[in-house]
């Protein structure tokens, strides 16, 4: 019996990624987490065979708690979950010790293929992640909203950037609207991590 946690914020897409994986005749889901905070203390409690980790944006380095788990329970596989693979998230999850990446708008069948791959001591690559390394996308947006979203980085505030790229204070809110529809982001730190994973920035 392969057991299994799974990490994931959204509670819908957890709850049925939990029924699904235990409805498999060698998996049991011992336990499921909201945020990854909790991840390694619910790791050092169930030990399970793998972890299905979601990597979210809203982290500021979605593969530390790879890392945390490497440490606390090294025979733990993790398969690490994300909407979007890019090379520069491919090499952070790998280095950081992912065992496998799969793809969140992958079918059910790959992602048990996958945990059982990673149970098994083996390593399961996404295509999709593959792709990413092989066919890098390239940067939709422009020299200058690429200026605004470097200051956004920085955290600094709209009328900062303004002030900094001698720009006026709507023309940076159009910049920043415009970025978070070319990435498809829901905010600014979202489309920061989105941009740091492409290699954009």
């Amino acid at each position: 019996m392969i057991h299994v946690v799974v990490a994931e914020e959204m509670c819908l897409l957890r709850g049925a990624l939990s029924a699904a994986l235990s409805g498999e005749e060698d998996m049991e889901v011992v336990a499921d987490v909201e945020g990854v905070g909790d991840v390694v203390k619910v790791v050092r409690r169930y030990r399970p065979q793998v972890v299905v980790l979601a990597l979210t944006p809203d982290l500021p380095d979605p593969v530390e708690v790879v890392t945390r788990i490497g440490v606390e329970a090294p025979e733990v596989a993790v398969l690490a979950m994300s909407p979007r693979w890019s090379p520069a998230l491919v090499e952070a999850a790998l280095t950081a010790g992912a065992r496998g990446l799969v793809g969140k708008d992958g079918s059910l069948p790959e992602l048990v293929r996958a945990i059982r791959t990673v149970a098994a001591g083996e390593r399961a690559l996404d295509p999709s992640a593959a792709a990413a390394v092989l066919w890098p996308a390239e940067s939709p947006l422009t020299p200058r909203e690429m200026d605004v979203l470097r200051m956004a980085a920085e955290g600094l505030p709209l009328k900062e950037i303004a002030v900094r790229l001698h720009l006026a204070h709507g023309t940076v809110r159009n910049h920043l609207s415009a970025i978070l529809a070319k990435t498809g982001a829901r905010n600014r730190l979202e489309a920061v991590w989105r941009a740091r994973c492409d290699g954009w920035l």
